[in-house]
């Protein structure tokens, strides 16, 4: 009995059979995340357009406050039992090392940045954000050296949450996210987007395996940077309000910095996500 032959290429067949399901599924995963993004911003677009804390919490904050903390509880189980630990471990690598993943894991999100301040018309960040992943991602062996940041040319964050602001658009409600931590809407709204472009541009596996390595880093990373303070405000009388005030602040400052549009910041905070929660990069 004769063999079917087998077809050419197999490998090759399904790896591009892989990248089209992959592309079909972003596209439709994009429409969806769109849709709902556009829902929540009209909720929202009426509301605050300053992006200063308002004094006291509003009746609507009040109402959403029990689902919030329940969120929250969900989060510090889940930081207490393999985040936190992950970072205070990860703390104590030599400092060349945690410098290599900070370096790596911060010139992938480069390209996000530069469309942000794009989108910002911040032109002369831009260039300053295009020649960093230029210079780091050649001289500076994919990243792992910032050697732009030696020629004088520092590392600025810019998300979606970030361009919103700088178009007008207030921060509306407190939302906490499961796993992602403490947000607003504007904020959430810009991570959902920033997910679904990522998701729908992610058709290799070398890409995919990459941006997976780069997001672990990051999230390792951002974590151990951040437990002086979660250390401090977890001693605090109420941890999630403590949290929960500080976020909002940071990113306030963030839309701020934004605004003003300066590739030389007097003091870089980052960009003031919540520390219990993962990084923006998806």
């Amino acid at each position: 009995m004769s063999r079917l032959p087998t077809p050419p290429f197999p490998s090759l067949t399904s790896s591009r059979a892989r990248r089209a399901i992959r592309r079909r599924s972003g596209a439709r995963r994009i429409a969806v995340m769109a849709a709902v993004s556009a829902t929540i911003l009209s909720g929202c677009s009426h509301r605050v357009r300053s992006d200063e804390p308002v004094p006291g919490p509003s009746a609507s904050t009040r109402n959403d406050e029990p689902v919030n903390r329940a969120v929250f509880a969900f989060n510090k189980g889940l930081d207490h039992a393999i985040i936190r630990p992950v970072a205070r471990g990860y703390s104590h690598l030599p400092a060349p090392v945690k410098g290599g993943v900070h370096n790596f894991s911060q010139n992938l999100r480069e390209p996000l940045v530069f469309a942000n301040d794009l989108l910002q018309a911040n032109f002369l960040r831009s260039l300053n954000t295009a020649g960093r992943f230029l210079i780091n991602s050649t001289i500076g062996v994919v990243g792992i050296f910032d050697v732009a940041g030696h020629w004088n040319m520092p590392h600025h964050s810019a998300d979606l949450g970030q361009t919103f602001g700088v178009w007008g658009m207030g921060p509306g409600h407190t939302v906490e996210l499961p796993v992602f931590g403490s947000s607003n809407v504007r904020d959430a709204v810009g991570r959902i987007l920033t997910m679904s472009l990522y998701n729908l541009g992610d058709n290799s596996d070398t890409v995919s395996t990459v941006n997976t390595v780069g997001t672990v880093g990051g999230i390792v990373d951002g974590r151990a940077r951040a437990l002086p303070l979660t250390d401090k405000l977890e001693r605090s009388e109420d941890y999630y309000a403590a949290l929960r005030d500080v976020s909002a602040q940071r990113r306030a400052r963030f839309v701020e910095e934004g605004r003003d549009g300066a590739v030389h910041q007097p003091e870089q905070r980052g960009d003031g996500r919540a520390a219990t929660g993962l990084p923006m990069n998806p």
